[in-house]
């Protein structure tokens, strides 16, 4: 099948199944706006669609995605942040109450930089990817001796951590954390052997969800 009628049919079964059954649903949602309590950090990648994967109805998250589901740091210079500019309206418009990082097996950008093979002139990926270089450094310096596959599984980790890091940089994240009226969450899910872990900040390691 054409993967553009893909999509139509999809609408149109979505029209006459699942909008029908939750209309209600989806009108007040259009009439009162949002109200999301989470806004969720995910990767770009079409495996892993976070509202599949974690059965989320419509409303329930404000989503970000781009490559290797990473957070910049703040910063007031430049003039494009697309990230950035989502977190804050997610803050400081929508007042969510979870900012929730989610990482996942096999990510096509982790893996990215434990490719020997020079970036390609003028290339977006390797500077993006740069903002959790002391991810990657942390794990060439502690497994030197493990494969590719099993250094950018620990990556994963370790770059979710390294954006979670990177949300305190932010006034106003850091302020409402301080306040206690938001939670930072560092997830990472696989969706081969389906597990999901998170990380626990007072012991300081990811635990498999039972």
């Amino acid at each position: 099948m054409d993967p553009i009628e893909k999509l139509t049919g999809g609408f149109k079964r979505f029209r006459d199944g699942q909008f029908q059954q939750q209309r209600a649903t989806y009108e007040d949602l259009v009439d009162h706006g949002q109200h999301p309590k989470i806004a969720l950090v995910a990767c770009a990648d079409s495996r892993v669609d976070p509202a599949t994967v974690l059965q989320a109805d419509p409303g329930d998250l404000f989503m970000i995605r781009n490559v290797a589901n990473l957070v910049p740091p703040f910063e007031e210079g430049g003039e494009f942040h697309g990230t950035s500019a989502a977190l804050e309206f997610a803050v400081d418009h929508l007042e969510v109450e979870h900012i929730l990082v989610l990482g996942h097996a096999h990510c096509g950008g982790i893996r990215s930089m434990f490719d020997p093979s020079p970036a390609p002139a003028n290339s977006f990926i390797a500077p993006w990817m740069s903002l959790v270089k002391s991810a990657y450094l942390r794990v060439e310096g502690t497994m030197p001796d493990a494969s590719v596959a099993e250094k950018a599984h620990h990556c994963e980790k370790e770059a979710v951590l390294v954006s979670l890091e990177n949300l305190m940089t932010f006034p106003n994240i850091r302020e409402r954390v301080g306040a206690g009226r938001l939670r930072l969450h560092g997830w990472h899910v696989d969706i081969r052997s389906c597990t999901l872990q998170v990380y626990d900040p007072q012991q300081q390691h990811f635990e498999t969800v039972g």
